[in-house]
């Protein structure tokens, strides 16, 4: 599966790369793009020392966190939101008649080689957020669990979005709201949201497991919000309740899935 998906996404990135010039500037493009937001973080905490309570390093350590998984996603599965496109034209049927997944074809359809700039950036705000703040190593085993957690969750948030697609065919930005809409709220500490929306998006739509729940291990703190210790380490759990969620949601897609105008 992932050889394939290589050599797929490799056949995207040789005919982007053709035009050199051109593939160069949109990594330079996406790094400065994503940098914007690091830019409105530097703004706040150039008029305040904290934001709810955390340093602008702790605010840079969530931010990076969630960018990085979100970053990985948009580069490797977001293209499968193209799925109402072909639904429409009716090229999907393409896709599965091939002995190939459906989803893993999708996923990789004119794969975009140059939004390596946007994860670059966005490890790189990570990695100077974790130096700067000197965090207890004790604790630093969470961040690779939290980044791999954060990538299935985003998977699986795109792939429920593609799922919806099958029956929503004309309102692709309406489940983009779920997706980049969910990486703008990671953004920042949950704590600064109503009470009622955090509870949403820890108990129903995981998001706050991306980086909010293991992040406040990793920088020592107690939630604000008062939610359990135990709920640190259950980012996983979650990951894997919504990935096989998004996993029957996408099969019963493809299984009412009946060509052109279903």
């Amino acid at each position: 599966m992932v050889s394939t998906y290589a050599r797929l996404a490799w056949t995207w990135t040789r005919a982007a790369a053709a035009y050199p010039g051109s593939f160069v500037l949109m990594i330079v493009l996406g790094f400065v793009t994503t940098a914007l937001d690091v830019a409105v973080i530097l703004v706040v905490f150039a008029n305040t020392t904290t934001l709810v309570g955390f340093s602008r390093d702790e605010v840079l350590f969530l931010y990076g966190a969630a960018s990085v998984s979100f970053a990985i996603c948009d580069m490797f599965v977001s293209n499968i939101d193209r799925v109402s496109q072909h639904i429409k034209a009716g090229t999907l049927d393409t896709f599965l008649i091939r002995p190939v997944s459906a989803w893993l074809q999708l996923c990789a359809d004119r794969f975009n080689a140059n939004r390596i700039g946007r994860v670059l950036q966005a490890v790189l705000v990570l990695g100077y957020a974790v130096a700067a703040l000197e965090l207890d190593w004790r604790r630093a085993w969470i961040i690779p669990v939290m980044v791999i957690t954060g990538i299935v969750i985003f998977a699986a948030l795109w792939t429920l979005a593609g799922a919806a697609q099958f029956v929503l065919t004309d309102a692709p930005e309406l489940v983009n709201a779920f997706t980049y809409g969910g990486h703008q709220l990671t953004q920042y500490p949950l704590s600064i949201y109503a009470r009622d929306l955090v509870r949403s998006v820890t108990y129903v739509l995981p998001l706050a497991f991306v980086n909010w729940q293991p992040g406040l291990y990793a920088l020592g703190r107690d939630d604000p919000l008062g939610t359990p210790e135990f709920m640190r380490f259950l980012g996983p759990a979650a990951a894997l309740a919504l990935a096989l969620a998004a996993a029957l949601a996408w099969r019963q897609g493809i299984r009412h899935y009946r060509s052109t105008g279903s």
